[in-house]
């Protein structure tokens, strides 16, 4: 309350508890609106229902009478009519009228108010200036390390052994399943993570996940077929997408706004403790024990007392049903035409087009049209430019993830040989690139205190030149590789996270689950259509060529015209079961003649390999157009938390 002995001049003031007020400055006018008076009250539902406030005059001119208290009192909250105040004629009203900031209620929270749109308060915490380092919230962020490198154990473990899982349990027609379901999976949990935290709690959720992991891991160890397997992805999807999406939202709400590049920059370098520290994390297989202990995350800032029949009412259970089916579908579809179906075919036409119409126009218009409690709702769009083309960044840099993580480990074992020690190390650089440039990007972004276009800039130029550059992959030259495989890897790692802290940064506190939810399912959604693009330009250019490399070279350099045996040969190369070459009659124990057929299939390999990477480009310069339109975030950088762990 403003002190009336400091100014002889008349003087407003307003007294709101549990409201924080902004000062401006004052603009030469003699009408103040009551809504800029009166700001929002914590928890009040109108204004005649709070005795709290109290409109004083600090200092009146004795000739000056007192302002119509009691009208503004009557006034509905939402009124926007002016009221005169008390003023001297003969004095400018700027220099004794003090103007209050607006504050607006959050839609349907009415324990807090919004400053600017984006800074959510009203639970009496100083969310200005990052907290101390008190032993709960340290715990907290630890629990989230744990949660992110367990998030991460199937897309990096299980990506780089796919030929030796479709050579064990076959099924080589159908082994891209098991990387769509689980894409498919994680796509359509993240959504429904916030309402699951409503319902039974932050911490019970993340633990459902790590529970959903352990078992996913324990099915695709022990299936002996296919189908089991790709049910166990499904189910990793689950898990991993609710550890992924809890670390990175409880990380991005703790640490203050311009900080928030550091603290998951930290959270994503946690994973290579492992290798700096092995006996520490050797204790991951007690994963149900130390979660328990560590996991105590805070609570969701946008938790509004309602009960669970409530929050059930509000989850968007028909735009998740539109969204997925819609995408099953389509995918199906595109995965299937050209392939195992011919594209005119209606066992490829009908699940595309129907898939198609579900995705990219039922959805969106019962979306904005009809839903109630739309899965995405508006008020995430702060910044609608900036949130756009981070977006569309972020399915790009998915579809280019995707294609590097899934398809250069199997190129790596069908085109330069299948040892298990060295195809580990050919995959290494590209992983280690991606987290490595995660952390650089992310810690650049606290530095520079924003600049996400030229970050993304780089990292865009980076990803589309590496991936481009692996065009030029030979048997004979895997050498040169490692400096694209580099190159590639850091463009992609400066994207896929440090894209859904930018988007986080420009949202309402309230709602950052449900943007790092958004971006994290744009991400995979990208992944899933890139990868099936690339799968069918793989797909369409491999069966030719293994017929014109492998068929040709039985033909004519070992003299084999038996069809029978050549499709035999193609059969096992395919499905990557070399050894069993050496069962075809003409060419048994014949070690020139099974070396010369191998040869044949890594040059089939290399060949059609190529063209995914030079489609990648495509991808990659419509994500550089778009990083190009980015606005800077620079103004968002300050020390604002969106939690304060008390």
């Amino acid at each position: 309350m403003a002190n009336p002995t400091r100014s002889p001049r008349p003087r407003w003031s307003i007294y709101v508890p549990q409201c924080r007020q902004k000062r401006r400055t004052p603009e030469k006018s003699s009408f103040i609106p009551p809504r800029a008076l009166l700001c929002t009250f914590a928890g009040s539902e109108s204004w005649s229902n709070s005795s709290l406030l109290s409109v004083t005059v600090s200092s009146l001119l004795s000739n000056q009478s007192s302002p119509p208290v009691a009208n503004i009192l009557s006034s509905d909250s939402d009124n926007h009519e002016t009221v005169k105040a008390p003023i001297d004629e003969e004095k400018d009203v700027g220099n004794h009228v003090e103007e209050i900031h607006s504050n607006e209620r959050v839609p349907g929270h009415r324990g807090y108010y919004e400053k600017d749109g984006l800074r959510t308060y009203g639970d009496d915490e100083d969310h200005d200036h990052e907290p101390p380092w008190a032993t709960k919230r340290i715990l907290a962020l630890v629990a989230q390390a744990f949660l992110w490198t367990g998030s991460q154990i199937p897309v990096y473990l299980l990506s780089g052994i796919t030929p030796y899982i479709y050579s064990d349990i076959g099924a080589v027609d159908r082994w891209i399943w098991l990387v769509l379901a689980y894409l498919l999976t994680l796509a359509a949990i993240c959504p429904f993570v916030g309402s699951l935290s409503d319902l039974i709690g932050r911490r019970y959720v993340s633990l459902l996940g790590s529970v959903l992991l352990i078992v996913a891991m324990i099915i695709t160890g022990t299936d002996e077929d296919m189908d089991t397997f790709i049910a166990g992805m499904g189910i990793s999807g689950v898990g991993a997408g609710i550890c992924k999406l809890n670390s990175l939202t409880v990380t991005s709400e703790l640490a203050p706004t311009r900080k928030r590049g550091i603290y998951v920059a930290i959270l994503v370098f946690t994973i290579y403790l492992e290798i700096l520290h092995p006996p520490i994390w050797h204790l991951g297989r007690y994963r149900l024990l130390r979660h328990p202990i560590f996991l105590f995350p805070p609570p969701r800032p946008n938790s509004r007392g309602l009960t669970k029949k409530e929050i059930i009412g509000e989850i968007d259970l028909i735009g998740g049903f539109l969204s997925i089916s819609g995408l099953i579908l389509f995918l199906a579809g595109f995965q299937w035409g050209g392939y195992q179906f011919k594209w005119s075919s209606a066992h490829v036409l009908v699940p595309l087009i129907l898939g198609a119409l579900l995705v990219f126009v039922v959805f969106p218009i019962w979306e904005i049209k009809f839903a109630e409690f739309p899965m995405f709702p508006s008020r995430m769009k702060q910044e609608a430019r900036i949130f756009t083309m981070t977006l569309i960044i972020t399915a790009i840099s998915g579809a280019n993830f995707f294609s590097i993580l899934m398809f250069w480990p199997t190129q790596a074992f069908n085109v330069y040989g299948h040892d298990p020690v060295e195809i580990g190390l050919r995959t290494l650089p590209i992983g280690f690139a991606i987290l490595t440039d995660c952390v650089i990007v992310l810690w650049l972004l606290s530095v520079f205190r924003g600049n996400n276009r030229e970050l993304l800039i780089v990292s865009s130029c980076f990803m589309t030149a590496g991936c481009g550059a692996m065009y030029m992959a030979k048997r004979d030259n895997i050498q040169a590789l490692w400096a694209i495989l580099i190159i590639a890897g850091l463009g992609i790692g400066g994207i896929i996270v440090p894209a859904a802290v930018m988007t986080t940064i420009i949202c309402p506190d309230d709602i950052i689950t449900t943007v790092t939810a958004l971006t994290l399912s744009i991400r995979v959604i990208g992944g899933c259509i890139g990868y099936t693009v690339y799968y069918n330009v793989f797909v369409n250019k491999y069966v030719p060529n293994i017929i014109k490399y492998l068929g040709g070279a039985m033909v004519t350099d070992l003299g084999i015209p038996n069809q029978t045996y050549i499709a035999e040969a193609i059969g096992y190369t395919s499905a990557a079961l070399l050894p069993l070459l050496k069962t075809i009659p003409d060419i048994g124990d014949n070690e020139t003649a099974y070396d010369i057929a191998v040869l044949a299939g890594q040059i089939a390999y290399q060949e059609s390999y190529k063209w995914v990477y030079l489609v990648s480009i495509a991808f990659g310069g419509i994500s550089i157009l778009a990083s190009c339109f980015l606005g800077n975030i620079n103004k968002y950088m300050d020390d604002h938390v969106a939690v304060v762990m008390s």
